[in-house]
């Protein structure tokens, strides 16, 4: 049995918030949506345009208020392949929340408090 990874979702209070915060901070683009045709939930895709990794940003009509995210224990990871123009980007923004310069890494925190774990290239 064999598994493709296919996305991974963040759920937001207020989306248009989220989605210029992707798209400035990453680079996402919007990519699908699915709306319900009540308007209890919107569904946006985003993507990088270079690969199939899709992250998935679901806005709930009766859930207005912030998620609790418990610990924050989890995160999205990703890497930059110019580290230090990224890092320089995302702390001018103050959107920088962390930083392990042990480890060679650093966070971004979006408007719902969700990590962001940024890694430099592989070598």
């Amino acid at each position: 049995m064999a598994f493709v990874f296919n996305h991974f979702n963040f759920n937001v209070a207020d989306l248009q918030t989220s989605l210029a915060f992707y798209e400035k901070a990453l680079g996402f683009h919007e990519v699908g949506r699915i709306e319900d045709k009540d308007g209890a939930y919107v569904i946006v895709y985003l993507g990088d345009g270079k690969s199939d990794f899709r992250l998935e940003l679901t806005w709930l009509k009766d859930h207005p208020q912030k998620y609790d995210l418990g610990e924050c224990e989890f995160h999205l990871a990703l890497t930059a392949d110019d580290y230090q123009k990224a890092f320089d980007f995302h702390q001018q923004n103050g959107w920088v929340c962390f930083v392990n310069e042990a480890m060679g890494i650093y966070f971004i925190e979006d408007p719902d408090g969700y990590w962001i774990e940024i890694l430099p290239p592989q070598k």
